[in-house]
């Protein structure tokens, strides 16, 4: 059987703090995770978690995943950027132009992310978490459609989108060009085999459609590290 998305994974240096944060913008729970670190979780028991694992290095570099929220009205906009400034986001400039309507910010340990203008038609239905957005290549995109058996959605000019076939948050890779990876990503997918799935059939399905492993060992939380074939680490989460 097929693992399903478990988790978005961000690496924090202070892991309960920016739990808070996430939760206070989203409006998500929060709980205590394993190992000293959070977790939130949707209100409605759908989806993904996110899970904010505790690390010593300091961010360097952009990330190349971040969030992309959505906004039902111009207000809805306006309400969600004055909430993420209150909570510690600040605003910064990645390129974008006088012309852009959506809002770029960065929550307190510096990860970049988006507010999207109301009325995105690509965002429509999708949640408050509109999409993952990845520098990627369209080979990535392909990889991670049939990693999690999620239907592309976008699959033009080299760039490429995926969705669960229930619907919510859109998975999207830009195209090239790529910026290099320069050290291990502070955001990275984590799976979630189900109880009756073999570990060994699903690593070497992963393995057949281009993931690579980081450490053929298990560790101590029941993780096996991988590769995605642009390079970005995943997490598949062992059944017990």
């Amino acid at each position: 059987m097929t693992s399903r998305l478990f988790a978005i994974c961000f690496n924090a240096t202070r892991p309960s703090d920016l739990a808070r944060f996430w939760s206070g913008v989203l409006d998500w729970e929060l709980a205590d995770g394993p190992d000293d670190g959070a977790e939130v979780l949707p209100r409605d028991g759908a989806g993904f978690r996110i899970r904010f694992l505790p690390s010593r290095e300091p961010k360097s570099g952009r990330n190349r995943a971040h969030f992309d929220l959505t906004s039902v009205s111009p207000e809805g906009q306006r309400q969600t950027v004055a909430r993420a400034l209150e909570l510690g986001a600040y605003h910064i400039d990645v390129g974008q132009g006088p012309e852009d309507e959506h809002v770029v910010l960065a929550d307190p340990e510096g990860n970049e992310f988006c507010v999207i203008e109301a009325g995105n038609r690509f965002l429509a239905g999708t949640g408050v978490i509109g999409a993952l957005a990845c520098d990627g290549t369209q080979e990535v995109g392909y990889f991670w459609s049939e990693a999690l058996r999620w239907p592309l959605v976008w699959d033009q000019d080299q760039e490429t989108a995926v969705q669960s076939p229930n619907g919510g948050t859109k998975i999207t890779w830009g195209g090239p060009p790529v910026a290099p990876k320069t050290g291990p990503n502070r955001l990275y997918l984590e799976l979630a085999l189900p109880a009756d799935a073999d570990w060994e059939t699903e690593r070497d399905r992963l393995v057949s459609l281009g993931a690579k492993h980081t450490d053929p060992g298990v560790g101590d939380d029941g993780r096996v590290l991988m590769l995605d074939p642009d390079g970005n680490e995943f997490a598949v989460r062992r059944s017990r």
